[in-house]
């Protein structure tokens, strides 16, 4: 699950044009390096893409996958879609000119549908070799907006994806010493914005540990000083 390692593409998908209108030049000429993974939060998929391609709604993104597993193609990857909003990753403040967004139809509570999940992996791997965007760069909502989204949340896959690197998964590791300060420095060198303890905590139990509660602990503490070790913006050589 290194870093760079760029995935293998797999099998063609089901799609369907619904360009919306809610786009606009990425700024600066950015490259795309992210891919951000987002739920609907809405009854059905239909509602969804009406919703995204409505320009009184300024809110777009790239691609929406159905419960079916059908891809409804919104904007074009050259574009800029309107999915991320205000927050940052990796000292990114515009992650919306450096991504690629993602919708998923699910409300939030229920479990991913498996032809979702399986149409996800393949858009996934062919977005991440076309653009040569490591496993490290899929992120979701919650991790470049802590202190305002829960998207795609607890009830999404993370360590499946990671499984056939689509995304990382932190080594389990033995608990180690509970310090508020350096956890929240391993989040941040992984890529995570400044934010509070309480927040830092939550959206990263929401993607790497969705069944643990309570205050901060050892094995919170062993998994952030994994991921900031292997995965940080200046991991140590050779661990990449």
């Amino acid at each position: 699950m290194g870093s760079g390692t760029i995935p293998t593409v797999c099998a063609k998908l089901k799609r369907i044009s619904h360009p919306s209108p809610n786009f606009g030049p990425r700024r600066g000429g950015a490259r795309i390096s992210l891919i951000v993974l987002h739920y609907t939060a809405m009854p059905s998929a239909t509602e969804a893409v009406e919703r995204l391609c409505d320009a009184q709604h300024e809110v777009s993104a790239h691609y929406l996958i159905a419960e079916s597993g059908t891809i409804y193609d919104m904007v074009d990857d050259a574009h800029r879609a309107w999915h991320a909003g205000a927050g940052s990753w990796r000292g990114c403040d515009d992650v919306n000119s450096q991504s690629i967004g993602i919708e998923l139809a699910n409300d939030g509570a229920s479990p991913f549908a498996a032809p979702l999940m399986t149409a996800l992996e393949s858009l996934l791997a062919q977005l991440m070799q076309k653009y040569e965007i490591s496993p490290v760069g899929v992120i979701g909502h919650s991790d470049m907006a802590p202190d305002r989204k829960s998207d795609p949340g607890r009830r999404f896959d993370w360590r499946r994806l990671a499984l056939q690197r689509l995304a990382v998964w932190p080594v389990a590791n033995d608990p180690i010493a509970i310090d508020d300060a350096v956890f929240q420095q391993n989040l941040q060198r992984f890529g995570y914005p400044d934010a509070s303890l309480s927040v830092l905590l939550d959206a990263f139990r929401q993607r790497f540990r969705p069944a643990a509660n309570g205050a901060l602990d050892g094995q919170d503490m062993a998994m952030s000083a994994d991921l900031a070790h292997r995965f940080g913006v200046d991991p140590a050589p050779g661990t990449a």
